[in-house]
């Protein structure tokens, strides 16, 4: 299908952010989005690149009434000479279209995915910033749009694609997060939509996340929902350990997200020559570990942040230091490692990196 492109006027364009280290994150989108209608027996259709602009559904559109809403979360980073580079791309694809298929919805097409949004954001080019450690955010999303009450899955979608500048995800940046355990809620269950990014996880997260904010934390320590036991995720992200001289990191069992960036710092971490093991992990083991000094880093890993240090965890009322609330050397290499990849800095062995646009010419 071929994609129109259908351009804002100048006079009706925003005013691009003069000051990058105020960005924020999830609070500025650029001009234009892109957008593709389904419909069962018709298939995708109409695919554009508009202005932006508010979205109209009918009341009863399906997505506000049971749920059929995903969506994907990556970047676009300016490279050194001004390239404009995608980080494993076809990895969030990949992931989007098992969102769909687990919440019965269209699959998109893989090439009319990538190739929009290499147009957008080549459009919007001039609103990537230039600074190391600002990019442009990405955010793909699918949601029912027909118009019909009654639980089945829906036969009309709409797929569409905003992005926009951003700075750090956490205002404090690359610097130790505070953790707070959760025994009474629940993010997921196996068996359930934990391994899939869909609306209703992280609705289902906020409520424990706001305890946790208002008692002075970061985000939650999600444990598993059955026993209460075993370390699932934290916050919106994956999470690893260095116990003695091993990186663990709970495995993907139906109820955690696979991160693309989880499986670029496991990938990276073996690279690197660290023993990483993938195995259940329960929290007595974390804080009995922390207390015996065996715990020597924890960190998180996901798209927003890269890699986010974990410097204390709050546990039964009791808050346990890891590695003094500094930031580890292994989640500083990491950070480094996929950083520099990712802005084009270094070379890239794992083939991770897709240009799709070139810089100036020395």
């Amino acid at each position: 299908m071929e994609i129109k492109i259908k351009k804002a006027q100048l006079k009706n364009r925003k005013k691009k952010p003069v000051d990058e280290t105020k960005l924020g994150f999830g609070k500025v989108f650029t001009d234009h989005f892109f957008n593709v209608k389904y419909k069962d027996g018709k298939g995708w259709y109409d695919p554009v690149i508009e202005p932006y602009r508010k979205l109209q559904l009918d009341p009863t559109a399906m997505c506000l009434h049971y749920g059929q809403e995903i969506f994907e979360g990556l970047k676009a980073y300016r490279g050194p000479k001004g390239e404009i580079y995608l980080f494993r791309p076809t990895e969030n694809i990949k992931r989007m279209n098992l969102s769909a298929e687990r919440l019965c919805m269209a699959h998109i097409d893989e090439d009319l995915f990538m190739e929009a949004m290499k147009k957008l954001i080549i459009l919007e080019k001039d609103w990537i910033p230039h600074g190391v450690g600002t990019s442009m955010y990405i955010r793909p999303t699918m949601i029912a749009t027909e118009a019909a009450l009654g639980v089945h899955p829906a036969n009309e979608y709409l797929f569409f694609i905003v992005v926009g500048p951003v700075g750090a995800y956490y205002p404090q940046g690359f610097s130790p997060t505070k953790m707070y355990v959760s025994e009474e809620y629940s993010r997921a269950v196996r068996g359930g939509i934990g391994h899939v990014k869909a609306a209703g996880n992280y609705a289902a997260s906020l409520y424990a996340s706001r305890i946790a904010t208002n008692m002075g934390y970061t985000q939650v320590l999600w444990l598993d929902s059955s026993e209460k036991r075993y370390v699932e995720e934290v916050g919106t992200s994956n999470i690893f350990f260095v116990i003695g001289d091993e990186l663990v990191t709970p495995p993907l069992a139906g109820s955690i997200l696979p991160g693309v960036t989880r499986n670029s710092v496991i990938t990276l971490a073996k690279h690197l020559k660290t023993k990483v093991v993938e195995r259940p992990i329960s929290i007595d083991e974390v804080i009995t570990a922390s207390k015996n000094g065996s715990l020597k880093e924890s960190f998180a890993s996901g798209t927003a942040a890269i890699v986010s240090p974990v410097g204390h965890i709050h546990f039964r009322g009791k808050e346990y230091s890891i590695n003094g609330g500094k930031t580890g050397a292994l989640a500083q290499k990491l950070y480094n490692e996929i950083l520099q990849i990712q802005y084009g800095l270094k070379k890239d062995p794992f083939g991770w990196r897709v240009k799709i646009l070139d810089g100036k010419k020395s």
